[in-house]
């Protein structure tokens, strides 16, 4: 099998299935391999190029084979799919991987290091303790109103319910069934300020993280989320990969332009959304190119595309921040890269 030069494996749980293949395209073997054998097999195989699918796993998978010598490339499983013949099975899989990965045109996902899978697991869970946090709020609300109580909306009103509740006389029972919330919803408010103030910490040594706070709406979740940009080769390319740009629909010369396309990282592309959407809030006080920018595309768009706009103009900034090592200046126009 020396003259393998390329491997799709098709990524599972507990099974991987290998594809192997020469230099022209044509196929070596097929193996069936479990997770410790998957490993041995690559320690004592020559280095040659092994590509997966950008799915669970794959990030940590593309760490350990590049120990190995091994050169280990990530596809977005979009771009596999339209490489599966016929029927699929997990070795078609594996061998449209290879297909897929030998066009030229094809582009990659860098695998991340363990700290960014980390800072992205906080994040992960940080998002998940607030909207459990808000299903709480949610849920006192609904169950007083049943009782014809309206808790005022506001986190303070949430906060001095045991005061409120003794204002109102309401069943034993259903008090002590709002207490338990109202602690449950303490829990969950502190643990989201404890990660908060985590990645406050991270971001006070990241010089990088720094530079991106000075851009207008950019807080310090986007910031710890943002790499270093180097692989993508423009601004637009990084506001294309997170789904920033409108998706196109084009035939016999008319182009024709529709919805942002919404594809990548949907996290990253809410939180610049919600960045967006914060600058817009604040509009009446800001001033500069670009709050003037904002002002005019209001004034002939809806705020829901204009909050699009923004986002991907806060993306291509954040990407020439990270790639060009510069800082953020007010009074200069956003570079359109």
């Amino acid at each position: 099998m020396q003259d393998v030069t390329m491997v799709g494996i098709d990524l599972g749980k507990n099974t991987f299935h290998l594809h192997g293949q020469d230099r022209r395209g044509k196929a070596v073997f097929r193996k069936k391999l479990g997770r410790r054998q998957l490993v041995e097999f690559f320690a004592t195989f020559h280095a040659c190029t092994v590509v997966m699918e950008a799915c669970a796993g794959a990030h940590h998978m593309a760490r350990l084979l590049t120990t190995f010598g091994h050169q280990v490339k990530l596809i977005s499983p979009q771009f596999v799919r339209p490489f599966v013949k016929s029927n699929k099975n997990d070795f078609v899989d594996a061998e449209a991987i290879c297909e897929a990965a030998s066009r030229p045109t094809m582009r990659f996902v860098t695998a991340k290091t363990e700290s960014q899978q980390t800072l992205s697991a906080l994040h992960r869970l940080r998002e998940s303790f607030v909207r459990d946090r808000t299903r709480t709020i949610n849920q006192m609300h609904g169950l007083l109103l049943e009782f014809g109580v309206s808790l005022p909306v506001g986190k303070a009103s949430v906060a001095r319910l045991p005061a409120f509740l003794t204002e109102h006389s309401l069943p034993p029972r259903l008090i002590a069934i709002l207490q338990r919330l109202h602690e449950h919803y303490k829990y969950l408010d502190s643990e989201v300020g404890h990660i908060e103030k985590e990645i406050n910490t991270q971001l006070a040594d990241d010089e990088l993280g720094q530079r991106l706070l000075t851009i207008p709406g950019i807080g310090p979740v986007m910031a710890a989320e943002m790499g270093d940009g180097n692989q993508y080769r423009c601004g637009r390319d990084f506001a294309a990969s997170v789904g920033l740009v409108p998706r196109q629909y084009s035939t016999g010369g008319k182009a024709t332009l529709l919805g942002i396309s919404r594809r990548g990282d949907k996290n990253i592309r809410r939180l610049l959304v919600t960045c967006a959407r914060a600058y817009m809030l604040r509009l009446e006080g800001r001033t500069g190119h670009l709050a003037e920018w904002v002002r005019a595309m209001l004034t002939r768009r809806h705020s829901n595309v204009v909050a699009c706009a923004l986002a991907n103009k806060l993306a291509r900034t954040a990407w020439s921040l990270a790639a060009h090592g510069t800082a953020y200046c007010a009074g200069l126009t956003v570079a359109s890269d």
